[in-house]
């Protein structure tokens, strides 16, 4: 195996709802679409969303119910102040804003946001 991370999926049991928030909110674009699975152009690591089901039928171990944070995906803005823009946008789309624009003391301006599954995301850039 190589320590190298080649593909971040998303398990969720409502692929409509995030499906609509990745492309339509974030603007991923869709490279794949087969329904239950797709998969968003995505420059280094391929990143997809899939219904837990798919994975049940393969594993039969994924139909136990998650709560809580799962896991953080993080976006790079180009300034402080996009980070501020980029957060506003997301919250004039309805979106769950979980954290406003903050100074963090490890030098970045961070905000936090949740996805329809409650995924919470960040915003950043680092401080001039």
């Amino acid at each position: 195996m190589k320590t190298k991370i080649s593909l971040i999926t998303i398990w969720t049991n409502n692929i409509d709802k995030m499906k609509e928030f990745y492309n339509k909110v974030l603007g991923f674009k869709i490279k794949l679409d087969l329904g239950e699975y797709l998969e968003f152009e995505n420059d280094g690591v391929r990143f997809a969303i899939c219904m837990r089901k798919v994975m049940y039928n393969y594993s039969h171990d994924f139909k136990k119910e998650c709560s809580g944070q799962i896991l953080e995906l993080a976006f790079p803005c180009e300034s402080p102040d996009d980070v501020d823009i980029t957060y506003d946008k997301l919250i004039s789309k309805g979106v769950k804003g979980i954290q406003p624009p903050t100074n963090m003391p490890w030098n970045q301006r961070t905000v936090l946001f949740a996805d329809p599954d409650g995924n919470i995301h960040e915003i950043f850039s680092d401080l001039n």
